[in-house]
């Protein structure tokens, strides 16, 4: 606000100088020559002072005027000054310089130019202050020193198979000469992928801070610009600033920004982003070495990275930061809780078995809601209350508790969520069903919540089946109690995952006896405009029907399963209406037919449901709308 004041009151200032230059300045009081020769005649005149080119005086009756003194000599004028007992002073004749003239002149253009700078310096001004008209194509890479990067291998947990594999760029920068003597050399540039959240860019601030070297930090989207050129300009900069500080570190988060595949572009490649990322290829690996520079780049897609960029001698070393596992998440969460004061029930072990799939930015955002519940409850310690409440919260979304539903819609509810967890009870090879819920919580009005008992990379067919036949069993419930008429848009979302299922089972994962073990996806080249199938007509036909024989199968299954157990129907939706939430100790008490215990306190076996490998928890959430919104798997290994 200040700024826009200042800079109008600048401009109004220079407007009121030009104008008054260009204004009429002629004094009223000025008086002709002769005016003044009579004036003085009549006596009218009380005193005059002269200068060099004019006459300043004062009239009898305290009036001033002024007179320009042309350039006809006038000896007369003194006499009659004199006789008239005019007073007579002088000043010595002081013209200003030529410089003094200059200055005067330029003010107002000075000004204007002073005033488009500052606009320049806005549009143009970067991060930190360093921008400019003549900054544009200067790197914008943040510089960090040595005793700036706090962050240690010590702050990184739930990844030691990443850090055993950058810990030779630590002992490299500490000792170059270890590796050089035996004719070692260091990979140039390593690549981090993996899922977001996984601390890809918090090992790349351990490395530097381990290796106690300069860091450099940038992001791909800085390099590129919309004028051509930009972008390796500013490339050739970073590494110019880096052969400075070496041994140092260049780190480039979301490089994929930058360094796609080349050749998507129009009128021949010559866009901005191919340009830049070939200066990119040319400084990693170019005719000029760039000794003691390790870059470090982190990406979710590096499948869609040029591959030039991925070859040996430019990111030589490929590393994944993938999800941690039940011990990583310990650790992890041992981390963030220094920080917290905790309960002394809290045990870090137990909280890691009931998170599975979750990154390090899961289990920080655990935590930080985990003692933000307690802050609302004005607690001193951080209990396993808050944590359960701050799982359920991150995995199902936040409880609408303002939201009001009808008598109908709850019993509906019921029913739906009450059909997934029974179905998901019987088949076999299903995830255990952990807690089911008809709470409204984000954009669905009940949840059906699984854990894994063990560690899967793969499915079955028969466990994919199962998890076919869970996901219809919410309609088929609505279905069995509410009729055909009564079916509601709840179960848009299980519909729209299980048609994508079947069809990967078809055409991706070989699972059709009709088609055999075949790939009949699309064109995957990653290239602009692929994505046309390679099939024919008949082969389209033939995927549709395998589709629907896989689907009709698993309704049909599941629709027996639950006529079988219509007891058990009624009875869970009768304890989801009495509860809204039940666990899994009730959810056996129920499946086995038995009376149903009350709901356990806040800490009695809470977390549970995992075992030491579990790979994700899986959740089913039916949304109040058509919309096909949340469901499905929540964490995923």
């Amino acid at each position: 606000m200040m700024k826009n004041v200042i800079l109008w009151l600048v401009i109004a200032l220079v407007l009121f100088s030009v104008f008054q230059n260009f204004s009429d300045t002629t004094p009223r009081n000025e008086l002709s020559y002769s005016q003044f020769v009579t004036e003085v005649q009549n006596g009218r005149v009380a005193q005059v002072r002269t200068e060099a080119e004019m006459i300043y005086g004062m009239r009898t009756d305290n009036t001033s005027f002024r007179v320009v003194r042309p350039n006809i000599p006038d000896d007369k004028l003194i006499d009659d000054l004199l006789d008239k007992n005019v007073l007579v002073s002088g000043t010595e004749i002081s013209r200003p310089s030529i410089w003094e003239q200059l200055l005067v002149a330029s003010f107002p253009i000075l000004i204007v130019i002073g005033v488009f700078i500052f606009f320049m310096r806005q549009m143009q001004g970067g991060a930190g202050g360093k921008g400019g008209p003549m900054s544009f194509g200067k790197s914008k890479a943040r510089l960090l020193g040595e005793d700036q990067i706090k962050t240690t291998f010590v702050d990184v947990a739930g990844v030691d198979e990443a850090k055993e594999e950058v810990q030779e760029l630590v002992d490299y920068l500490k000792d170059p000469s270890r590796f050089q003597r035996l004719g070692g050399r260091i990979p140039r540039g390593v690549l981090m992928s993996g899922p977001p959240g996984t601390g890809k860019t918090l090992l790349a601030k351990a490395i530097a801070g381990e290796a106690k070297v300069p860091f450099f930090s940038i992001s791909g989207s800085d390099f590129v610009e919309m004028f051509v050129g930009v972008g390796a300009s500013r490339v050739r900069d970073m590494f110019e600033q880096a052969k400075k500080q070496a041994p140092c570190i260049i780190f480039i988060d979301e490089i994929d920004a930058v360094g796609r595949h080349r050749g998507g572009g129009h009128g021949g490649g010559n866009d901005e982003r191919e340009q830049t990322l070939n200066q990119l290829l040319v400084e990693m690996d170019g005719f000029e070495g760039n000794e003691g520079i390790i870059v470090i780049a982190a990406t979710n897609r590096p499948d869609v990275l040029d591959k030039a960029l991925l070859r040996p001698g430019r990111f030589d070393r490929q590393v994944f930061v993938g999800l941690p596992d039940i011990r990583g998440r310990e650790q992890i969460l041992k981390v963030h809780m220094r920080k917290v004061p905790l309960d002394e029930a809290v045990v870090a072990s137990v909280i890691a078995r009931g998170t599975p799939g979750f990154s390090g930015a899961d289990l920080a955002n655990l935590v930080n809601e985990a003692a933000l519940f307690a802050a609302r409850s004005n607690r001193r310690l951080v209990g396993v209350e808050e944590f359960e409440r701050a799982r359920d919260k991150i995995m199902m979304g936040a409880e609408r508790k303002s939201m009001v539903m009808n008598e109908n819609e709850k019993i509906n509810t019921a029913y739906h969520e009450a059909g997934h967890a029974i179905i998901g009870c019987l088949v076999p090879e299903h995830d255990p069903v952990h807690k089911v819920s008809i709470i409204p919580r984000g954009r669905a009005l009940g949840v059906t919540q699984y854990l894994p008992e063990e560690d899967r990379h793969s499915y079955s067919k028969r466990g994919l089946e199962s998890m076919l036949c869970s996901l219809f069993g919410g309609r088929i419930a609505e279905e069995m109690t509410l009729g055909f008429d009564g079916v509601t848009t709840g179960a848009s979302n299980d519909i729209e995952r299980a048609t994508q299922m079947a069809r990967n089972m078809v055409t991706k994962w070989g699972l059709s006896e009709a088609l055999g073990p075949l790939h009949y996806g699309e064109d995957e080249t990653g290239m602009p405009g692929s994505g046309n199938p390679q099939y024919s007509s008949e082969t389209s036909k033939t995927i549709d029907v395998e589709v629907r024989a896989i689907i009709d199968s698993c309704y049909e299954r599941a629709k027996a399963l639950l006529e079988e157990n219509r007891d058990v129907l009624e009875a869970m939706k009768d304890a989801l209406m009495e509860y809204e939430t039940i666990d899994s100790e009730q959810v056996a008490d129920l499946m086995a037919r038995r009376k149903v215990r009350p709901p356990r306190s806040w800490g009695e076996g809470d977390f549970g449901g995992g075992s030491d490998n579990d790979p994700g928890a899986s959740k089913q959430q039916d949304d109040d709308s058509a919309k096909p919104v949340v469901g499905g798997p929540a964490k995923e290994s």
